[in-house]
């Protein structure tokens, strides 16, 4: 079975000490190194594209078009009955 693995490339960037620690604490939240959590991160950001029909979802969801209003009381009488 082979296997191949990416090349990668140092890069430096400049963050602020605010940004830097904040990542820190995700990262360890997260059980990650600091450098996993970042590439991680940035590839959700840069490959993580929402489709069209997601990007309608999204748009009527905001939109507040065709919102239901709730009825209380039929909805205390459903939780009632289960």
């Amino acid at each position: 079975m082979e296997t191949t693995v990416a090349a990668k490339r140092i890069t430096t960037f400049r963050l602020s000490e605010e940004l830097l620690e904040r990542l820190k604490v995700l990262a360890k939240r997260e059980n990650r190194s600091l450098n996993n959590f970042v590439e991680y991160t940035l590839m959700e950001v840069a490959y993580n594209e929402p489709n069209e029909e997601t990007l309608a979802a999204m748009k009527e969801a905001t939109s507040g078009a065709e919102l239901e209003t709730l009825d209380v009381d039929n909805f205390r009488n459903f939780v009632k009955s289960l």
